[in-house]
């Protein structure tokens, strides 16, 4: 399938998608809900002071998406205008409460090296930054297949700081674009890489201790 059918393909979906919502339909909205609750709550967390104020602002999100989906016009995919109604209402609930930072403060959060530097390959390597091995027992049947490996990946996203459970969950979990990641969270495009790369290592490591330990 090419790139276009995949897109028209995608198009098509959220359009279904966004007509189930508009007419009410209750299992599309809980399907919606539950695929994007933890990394909306993740970002939230970055913006408020608490687990439960973040709870609130997806809350209140919720609430203006189901508002506003007779006005949603589709210029961005309907992710992206969730995620911007919920910045929006965190940073304001950030500002009343004396919370709010910007993001692109949180990228210096944890400067510590995520994994021994020397597992990487180096800057002379065809492959640059790429690890020096995988996980003796890592493959595709694994990592796709078994639960308790996606648990452990899940498991190690959970502990992460803030701002690196906030990148890796758009980006790896959610699918989002590096371009969308930062436009969203007003993170330059070296800070989002950088926290991606220390979440990913992070969770890397994770899944060597689950497969080989």
């Amino acid at each position: 399938m090419t790139q276009a059918e995949l897109h028209d393909r995608d198009g098509s979906a959220e359009a279904d998608l966004i007509a189930r919502l508009r007419a009410g339909d209750e299992a599309a909205f809980e399907a919606l809900v539950a695929r994007h609750y933890a990394t909306m709550l993740a970002v939230a967390q970055t913006y408020v002071k608490g687990r439960a104020v973040a709870e609130e602002v997806v809350q209140e999100t919720w609430l203006a998406v189901i508002q506003g989906l007779d006005r949603f016009e589709g210029r961005a995919s309907l992710k992206t205008w969730i995620l911007s109604i919920l910045v929006n209402k965190a940073k304001t609930r950030g500002v009343r409460e004396a919370r709010s930072v910007p993001f692109a403060s949180l990228a210096g959060e944890d400067d510590a090296p995520a994994v021994d530097p020397g597992r990487f390959r180096g800057p002379d390597d065809a492959f640059p930054g790429h690890w020096q091995a995988y996980p003796r027992n890592w493959g595709a049947d694994v990592a796709v297949g078994d639960r308790e490996t996606i648990r452990a990946a899940m498991g190690a996203i959970a502990a992460l700081p803030p701002a690196q459970q906030t990148v890796i969950r758009m980006r790896d979990v959610e699918g989002y674009s590096s371009e969308e990641v930062c436009d969203a969270l007003d993170v330059s495009e070296g800070n989002q890489r950088v926290l991606l790369h220390r979440a990913r290592s992070r969770v890397r490591a994770a899944l060597e201790e689950h497969l080989d330990g």
